[in-house]
């Protein structure tokens, strides 16, 4: 068996299983707690805290989902965790508290927030959760500095690049278009090794992920949002990464 079937097994619930109307918010304790009791694997963001550590959270700044205005890189770790999500009775956690909570009874996919700053220190904070964690866990972010740093830190923990086709350079204003370039195609490679891809699900097929995929790497999909969509997806990967409905386990 791959090392990395169970990768590709389970539908993998988008931020956890959360619904806003029901006052279940994306990342949130509850909304990972639901998405492992339905038998899902759970994919995560994390964010570096200003004393080093990664909390879960998928925004630079804390006003979409919290009262506060700040930056997430701005706020001590224990600051953080003392920040509730609005409306709702959790507050932000963080992976080192999130890996307790799964315990190893769903994987997890972890994606590293980098903002393009602040890599390695992201890196080296993941690699240290995870280092004693016996659970099921893979690590994947848009910045190949930081899964080449990843890799560096912890070759043992599976490492993916998540990634699109770049085309639209308003939503990567930090990227020049060399940069976008070869993101796109996959250049950064031989620092990062990869063992998997996460790739837009809107933007298959593509090019760079199919030849990866026929040269054995798994391709998972984000984010598909209807059983529509999910079908597509998998004409050209070999799972999905959903939110907004509820596929078969």
């Amino acid at each position: 068996m791959s090392r990395l079937d169970w990768l590709t097994k389970t539908p993998i619930a988008h931020r956890g299983l959360h619904d806003a109307a029901a006052g279940v918010v994306e990342n949130s304790p509850s909304a990972i707690t639901r998405a492992v009791d339905a038998g899902y694997s759970v994919e995560i963001d994390v964010r570096l805290t200003a004393d080093g550590n990664a909390v879960v959270y998928h925004d630079a700044t804390l006003e979409r989902l919290t009262a506060s205005r700040d930056r997430v890189i701005d706020l001590s770790t224990a600051a953080l965790c003392d920040i509730a999500y609005a409306g709702t009775g959790d507050k932000i956690a963080t992976l080192a508290q999130t890996l307790d909570l799964v315990s190893g009874r769903r994987p997890l996919v972890i994606e590293l927030k980098t903002g393009w700053a602040n890599v390695r220190a992201l890196a080296a904070g993941v690699a240290r959760d995870l280092e004693n964690y016996r659970g099921t866990a893979a690590v994947m972010s848009f910045d190949p500095r930081c899964i080449a740093a990843f890799r560096k830190l912890a070759p043992q923990v599976p490492r993916g690049i998540v990634a699109c086709r770049f085309s639209d350079p308003e939503n990567w204003p930090e990227l020049s278009s060399w940069q976008r370039f070869s993101m796109r195609h996959f250049l950064h490679v031989a620092s990062t090794r990869p063992h998997f891809v996460s790739y837009d699900a809107d933007d298959l097929p593509a090019p760079a992920p199919r030849l990866l995929r026929a040269l054995g790497l798994p391709v998972i999909t984000w984010t598909v949002r209807s059983e529509r969509q999910g079908a597509h997806a998998l004409k050209w990967s070999d799972q999905i990464t959903f939110e907004g409905f509820q596929p078969q386990v």
